[in-house]
This record gives C-alpha cells, sequence and structure tokens, in this order.
C-alpha cells in the first residue's frame, strides 16, 4: 500500500470588509455558512486538508485578514512568506474589486515573488444584484496571471474547487523535497553511541 504524502503551504484572504473572506474559509473548513457574522479583528487562523489524489494531502495553514482601513497595515504580517493568496470581492460591489487590485499590487510587489494569486468573486446566489461582470473580472486576472474564479460562499458553489486548484498549483515536490530533508537532517538525542566507536578520552 502506497505511504500517503503531505504538503503543507500558507495562504491568506485579503480583501475588502464584507465582501465574505471569512464566509468563504468557514465554508471551506466547516461546511456551513452564518448570514450574521462579526467582523475579523486583526486576522483568524484555521487549517483544513485538500486530497489531490490518492496519494496527496495538501494541509493549508490559513490566515484571514480583517479588510478595514485600521488593519491594513498589519496584512504584510500575514501575507510574508505565504504561498498562495485569495484576494476577495463581491460581485455586486464594483468599489470591491477596485480594493481587490490593490491588494494584488502589494502582493506582487511585497510577497514572495513565486506566490499563487487566486482572483475571487464572492456572492455568485445575488446574480440579480451584480456589477462587475464576469468578463471584467476574468479579463484584469488574466492579464495579471492570476487564477479567476467565481464562488458563493453562502451555497457552496465553487469553493471546494477553487481552494482545490491552487492545491493543485502549489509546488508539492518542492514541498515534500524539504521536508524530507529536515527530517533526515534531525538529530536523535537519545541515540545511544555505538560501543564499537572510538570514544573521546578528552
Amino acid at each position: 500500500m502506497t505511504e500517503r504524502r503531505f504538503a503543507q503551504f500558507k495562504l491568506v484572504l485579503l480583501g475588502e470588509s464584507a465582501v465574505g473572506k471569512s464566509s468563504v474559509v468557514q465554508r471551506f473548513v466547516k461546511d456551513s455558512f452564518s448570514d450574521f457574522r462579526e467582523s475579523t479583528i486583526g486576522a483568524a487562523f484555521l487549517t483544513q486538508t485538500v486530497d489531490i489524489d490518492d496519494t496527496t494531502t495538501v494541509k493549508f495553514e490559513i490566515w484571514d485578514t480583517a479588510g478595514q482601513e485600521r488593519y491594513r497595515s498589519l496584512a504584510s504580517i500575514y501575507y510574508r512568506n505565504a504561498q498562495a493568496a485569495l484576494v476577495v470581492y463581491d460581485i455586486t460591489q464594483k468599489a470591491s474589486l477596485d480594493k481587490a487590485k490593490y491588494w494584488i499590487k502589494e502582493l506582487q510587489k511585497q510577497a514572495n515573488s513565486d506566490i499563487i494569486i487566486a482572483l475571487v468573486g464572492n456572492k455568485t446566489d445575488l446574480q440579480d444584484q451584480r456589477e462587475v461582470s464576469i468578463e471584467e473580472a476574468q479579463s484584469f486576472a488574466q492579464g495579471m496571471g492570476l487564477l479567476y474564479f467565481e464562488v458563493s460562499a453562502k451555497t457552496g458553489q465553487g469553493v471546494k474547487e477553487c481552494f482545490k486548484q491552487i492545491a493543485v498549483k502549489l509546488p508539492i515536490e518542492e514541498s515534500l523535497k524539504r521536508r524530507r530533508d529536515r527530517k533526515n537532517r534531525t538529530v536523535d538525542l537519545n541515540r545511544r553511541p555505538n560501543t564499537n566507536e572510538q570514544q573521546c578520552s578528552c
């Protein structure tokens, strides 16, 4: 039987307040939705796994950041060293896409150069209130080299697929190799010296 492989990555969520970042994470981690959520203060930390195939599992360490203006300067603490980022906007609020574009530019300037960025339009269950067309957002994402998804945290539509597609794009083999290297470098402090080895007389 093939041994299961586990890779771990840090993922951060960015975007304006009230676009549904925490709801997207709640749907992904707990498969639930709350109509009334208090705004995130600072950042919230959650974890969840995604099975890539029959032998590989990716574990996400998720930092859900606050969207309020007063917390903006703290965001870099959370996206530093992140391997992936979800930049969320509300398809019913045109201004939220402009804020998303700001965060994408910040990530491209200050985050890891190889970070995987996904532009995510939330609230597809409110099609009758849509202000941002799929074509507009998708065109921007393609021009910036981003992944693009539309989801509904309320219904769950597209949420799990979004995270799975991000997981597939991550450097899994590289992560597994680093983990093996760290394991090989670990010194067993409980290991007793071989009696046949020459002992130091100093």
